[in-house]
């Protein structure tokens, strides 16, 4: 199978962590795709442009980073990171909505900031950043939950994907002053998925 990336995309990113938690690397090659680029070659493999895209062994495409993450979790029968957002009274679907907000809005952040200066939107810069800095406050009540202290899933691969996108792209200062969600975070990192898979700086 050929997972199309890019390593300026959270979304991909999750999709990479995924490969490597579930011990898929062998399986699974990384593709480095060229985006957001006239006449790329991409676009004959994905005429939507965007990532992550998987192609499968039996030429079957997949788009959408939920979708992939789901279809590369249950590969091997054991399904362990996409958990029921029913699970515990329906506490961990909101969790992970929650997880893939902040990553939701640090990508349109960053989309926002790769435009020329003069072509930003200062409307979106700002409300993007109120976003964040609202939803790392709510993540540092948060943190302590059993679904975000316990076995990795999904919710935490996206937590930990938006909190580190975002210091990349410098939308703002999400852990200071957070200790709790520090503390979380320097776990996360320790992760070999997590690791591995390191947002570039800048």
């Amino acid at each position: 199978m050929k997972l199309y990336c890019t390593l300026t995309s959270p979304y991909a990113r999750v999709a990479r962590m995924v490969v490597i938690e579930k011990g898929l690397s062998d399986r699974v090659e990384i593709v480095k795709a060229q985006t957001r680029t006239e006449s790329s070659p991409y676009y004959k493999v994905n005429p939507s442009g965007r990532v992550p895209f998987l192609v499968r062994d039996d030429g079957q495409t997949m788009e959408d980073s939920q979708l992939i993450c789901t279809y590369l979790d249950g590969l091997d029968g054991r399904p362990r990171l996409m958990l029921p957002f029913s699970q515990q009274d329906w506490a961990y679907g909101r969790l992970e909505t929650y997880a893939r907000s902040l990553v939701d809005g640090v990508a349109v952040y960053i989309r926002e900031m790769r435009r020329p200066e003069n072509e930003r939107s200062p409307t979106i810069l700002r409300h993007e950043t109120e976003r964040a800095v609202r939803l790392a406050d709510y993540w540092e009540r948060q943190i302590g939950h059993p679904l975000m202290q316990g076995p990795v899933n999904m919710a935490q691969m996206l937590l930990i994907a938006g909190l580190d996108f975002g210091a990349a792209g410098k939308i703002a200062e999400l852990e200071k002053g957070r200790p709790k969600l520090v503390i979380w975070a320097r776990r996360l990192r320790e992760m070999a998925c997590v690791r591995a898979t390191a947002a570039p700086s800048g």
